[in-house]
């Protein structure tokens, strides 16, 4: 099969997983394994980075999933991850007090402590609570400072602990490992936050030390700030072992292929792209259908995609391709695009091709694909102040300027309105989470900070530009570009 009826394309674009949604279903029709993935699920990987919506949390919690961890070892030649390894949670999005303490008890151990202990102490508590026998003393209590002390009172019975977990796992043949998530959630000040993530790393170092246990840590890509994690010995061992969860082009679509030949239509979609779709599970009758190699090659993707939403971008080639025009007004000042945003802007073209061009004779109409891009901008734009609240305060008041344009336009639109001194004011009374961590060097100290979050991108004549995804969402123009949100 070639072509595959426009309309039952349509409706399984809009059953793509919802912009929010990517990552809450961790079934195997959902799993795909990118090559770069595959490899951070490597045991001796301890630091994982990536954009939001890069697939960080998703991991977290479909490596607690024994069937995802036995895909993984189906797919991999070396990662000694398997069915058969322990997983524990030491921190993460959701609250698992019998795990870890939450981010109200972390705030409380950390003021309590900071002046007196290494940061390490706090999740080699957590560590070591996942480690203890019922009759332990850190089974005793249920106050994580109280557990936190009593390790800090004790290293050497903490030490001969691990020691004996780990000589019990390599007698059983088995691993043991514990993973860490949105550390960003672990307190509103930078200060703290980068106390706890050197902890991280620093029991990472320890954990070398054994030979079954691991330690895996998720972090965002501006988190990982080496002058203020890394100023301890040895740290460029853990280093050297991160790992990026990337999405090029070809795995954003391999994503997609892989999710419509797994949905409602998975059948008719299988048929459509071709290619010998074997079963994740040869041993089940019900089981989800791995990408074939060869919808891997771009070419090919091309080919399939544009059968869907047509070779242009309107009524002619200089409109751009929509293979290549879709990551391109989706992807950050580096390119990098999240799945999220890429999901989010397929389903949202095929809802409107529906409702606005439902005789179009592709699934997806190119104007509806602009909709998209815009719906997803608008969510990304919503991400970003979610995680950085500055980042609205600064960039809303530059809305209907176009870019790329001079800075000093930029910086003088902020000393128009007052938008640094209010900021400065709002961090100096603490009411500013996580703020621009150079804002005391002004307008280019924000500058500095927005370049980091791949908002603003300086072009090689010193004029600012802004890549679609955020342009669009904070409503700027630009000439023959996508019309912003406003």
């Amino acid at each position: 099969m070639t072509t595959i009826d426009a309309k039952i394309a349509r409706q399984a674009l809009i059953g793509l997983p919802e912009g929010t949604s990517y990552g809450e279903d961790r079934s195997l029709g959902q799993v795909y394994l990118p090559p770069s993935h595959l490899k951070a699920m490597e045991l001796n990987r301890a630091l994982i980075i990536g954009m939001r919506g890069a697939g960080k949390t998703f991991w977290w919690a479909a490596l607690q999933k024994q069937e995802v961890r036995r895909l993984i070892d189906r797919s991999s030649t070396g990662s000694a991850l398997n069915d058969r390894t322990k997983v524990c949670a030491g921190f993460g999005l959701k609250p698992q007090p019998r795990h870890y303490p939450g981010a109200d008890d972390l705030a409380r151990i950390m003021s309590e402590i900071m002046s007196d202990h290494e940061p390490r102490v706090v999740w080699r508590t957590v560590l070591a609570r996942h480690l203890a026998p019922n009759e332990h003393p850190l089974r005793e209590t249920v106050d994580w400072l109280e557990r936190v002390k009593w390790v800090s009172d004790h290293p050497g019975e903490i030490d001969r602990l691990f020691y004996e977990r780990d000589g019990k796992y390599r007698q059983n043949g088995r691993h043991f490992l514990i993973l860490f998530d949105a550390l960003d959630r672990c307190a509103n000040d930078w200060k703290v936050i980068y106390w706890a993530i050197r902890g991280l790393l620093q029991l990472a170092l320890d954990m070398r030390a054994y030979r079954r246990l691991r330690v895996k840590i998720f972090l965002r890509s501006d988190q990982v700030d080496e002058s203020r994690i890394a100023d301890f010995p040895d740290a460029s061992k853990v280093l050297a072992s991160k790992i990026e969860l990337s999405w090029p082009r070809r795995e954003l679509y391999g994503l997609l292929w892989h999710l419509l030949a797994n949905g409602k239509h998975g059948g008719r979609f299988r048929k459509f792209l071709g290619g010998d779709w074997k079963r994740v599970d040869p041993q089940a009758k019900k089981s989800a259908r791995q990408l074939p190699r060869k919808l891997a090659n771009e070419d090919e993707q091309k080919k399939k995609f544009h059968k869907i939403a047509g070779k242009w971008m309107g009524t002619n080639v200089r409109r751009g391709f929509p293979y290549t025009w879709i990551p391109n007004h989706l992807g950050d000042t580096l390119g990098k695009v999240s799945p999220r945003s890429f999901l989010v802007a397929l389903r949202t073209a095929a809802e409107n091709t529906a409702e606005e061009h439902e005789s179009y004779k592709r699934s997806l109409h190119f104007n509806s694909i602009k909709h998209g891009v815009r719906e997803a901008s608008r969510i990304r734009v919503s991400e970003i102040g979610e995680d950085y609240p500055w980042v609205d305060q600064v960039l809303k008041p530059l809305s209907k300027m176009s870019v790329p344009c001079e800075f000093g336009e930029i910086a003088e639109h902020w000393q128009d309105q007052y938008v640094l001194e209010k900021l400065a004011e709002g961090v100096k009374d603490n009411d500013v989470k996580l703020p621009p961590l150079h804002i005391d060097r002004g307008a280019d100290g924000v500058r500095e900070d927005l370049e980091s979050l791949g908002i603003f991108r300086r072009l090689l004549d010193g004029r600012v530009n802004m890549p679609d995804v955020f342009r669009v969402g904070y409503g700027l123009g630009r000439k023959g570009g996508v019309k912003p949100v406003h």
